[in-house]
């Protein structure tokens, strides 16, 4: 199914004719009809499918044919839990928009309000906001939500993880009631779904993907290592590998800022990115890293987020996640838009929960391996896929006239014994 099928106008079918797309994906075949008939959408699928323009390319078509934006408002509106993301996704508007006559707009924390506050005060169409920042902004009367026709909802599981789940609330109260909810995300937790349930009215659920799998694209395994041998393991694997632009995960930020020492005495250009960075130091760093002026990118799980990097081959998850949901999200970084990726992590003894609510999660054991001069001395205990029980079908429930006639039954019952205890 070609693009024009999908509905979509001829400025925005010549923009992405420019980016040399001529097959929407599926998450696109789905979500662009449903989005462009006024549906509210919940819509997950795993990162590199093209998901983000998913829901811009519609958007931007509905607001093409909306009214003039008023100074101070804005009338699409999309979260996202970093900066990086709503610099991506502002990317995106931008590209797809080129030839409409709108305005877009991004705000994020680290960085000065002020500027930000001139951005808005002539309005703009539509506005990616990190939730805190944009909250900032409306306290200091730079931004009104009277205009809001869109909101949109991207990468929702990460935005609960990060703990904004609060701050989304207050911005729903402060939107208009009428509107258009999208939500765009990667997996659908449960949390997801109670925040979604008053917030949708008859949603169109969109699931490309399992819930929890990982991209089928990615080729996963594990080598088993001492834990204080990962660095020397890591290196070796650099230096006997032709592996360029390497993503490497590590779990603090203290072990990234470690490793990239590491790495340097080693004579491996790497940088790292992390909460502690300012927002210049890593938009500069990724730029080196897509540039190939740096060949290792060390990175912790919040900041890594939203990262779009074209060929990126390799994913490393020097440390195994905590949470098992972002080891789906860390391997999500390779393997996108179709191409083949490889996930490798190295795994010690002492991460072998980890490892297995790893395995649980995507339902398959990671095959194993060891290098030669890198044989632990602890080896990682063997893990096993616990058995999922089918869930119990729901018993139907009684019809309600049949239950308000054994009410009656059991009320007639009731007054029935009190009058033969009053006779004896």
């Amino acid at each position: 199914m070609p693009f024009p099928s999908l509905g979509l106008s001829a400025p925005i079918l010549r923009a992405i004719d420019e980016k040399g797309y001529i097959t929407p994906f599926p998450i696109q075949t789905k979500a662009i009809p449903a989005i462009l008939s006024g549906k509210d959408v919940m819509a997950a699928a795993q990162t590199g499918t093209g998901k983000t323009a998913g829901f811009t390319l519609p958007m931007l078509q509905r607001l093409a044919h909306g009214p003039r934006v008023k100074s101070n408002h804005v009338r699409a509106l999309v979260l996202a839990p970093t900066r990086e993301l709503a610099v991506q996704v502002t990317d995106s508007i931008e590209t797809y928009g080129k030839y409409l006559n709108l305005k877009s707009g991004v705000v994020y924390g680290g960085v000065k309000i002020n500027p930000q506050m001139m951005k808005l005060r002539s309005g703009v169409d539509t506005l990616v906001a990190t939730p805190g920042r944009l909250l900032d902004l409306f306290r200091k009367n730079a931004l009104k939500f009277g205009q809001v026709e869109t909101l949109v909802l991207d990468e929702a599981d990460r935005m609960l993880d990060m703990g904004f789940l609060g701050d989304i609330r207050k911005i729903l109260d402060l939107l208009p009631k009428s509107r258009q909810n999208l939500l765009f995300s990667a997996t659908f937790p449960t949390e997801i779904r109670t925040l979604t349930r008053d917030l949708f009215q008859n949603p169109v659920v969109i699931e490309v993907n399992p819930r929890n799998s990982a991209a089928k694209s990615v080729k996963q395994w594990a080598y088993e290592v001492d834990k204080s041998r990962k660095p020397a393991l890591l290196c070796h694997l650099l230096h006997n590998n032709n592996w360029e632009q390497v993503l490497v995960f590590t779990r603090t930020k203290k072990g990234a800022n470690r490793l990239v020492q590491q790495l340097a005495s080693d004579g491996i250009s790497s940088a790292a990115i992390h909460g502690d960075k300012s927002q210049g130091v890593r938009t500069r760093t990724l730029a080196e890293f897509k540039a190939n002026t740096i060949r290792i990118l060390v990175a912790t799980d919040i900041a890594a987020r939203g990262l779009d990097i074209n060929e990126l081959s390799h994913v490393v998850n020097f440390d195994l996640p905590k949470v098992a949901e972002d080891y789906i999200h860390r391997i999500g970084r390779t393997g996108r838009a179709g191409s083949v990726g490889v996930a490798i992590s190295l795994v010690s003894a002492d991460e072998v929960t980890l490892l297995s609510a790893i395995e649980n999660l995507i339902r398959q054991n990671l095959v194993r391996e060891v290098e030669n001069g890198y044989i632990p001395k602890h080896s990682v205990p063997l893990t096993r896929l616990m058995k999922v029980r089918p869930k119990k079908p729901k018993k139907p429930k009684k019809p309600k006239q049949e239950q308000q006639n054994r009410s009656s039954r059991a009320i007639s019952a009731k007054v029935g014994r009190l009058h033969k205890n009053k006779k004896s």
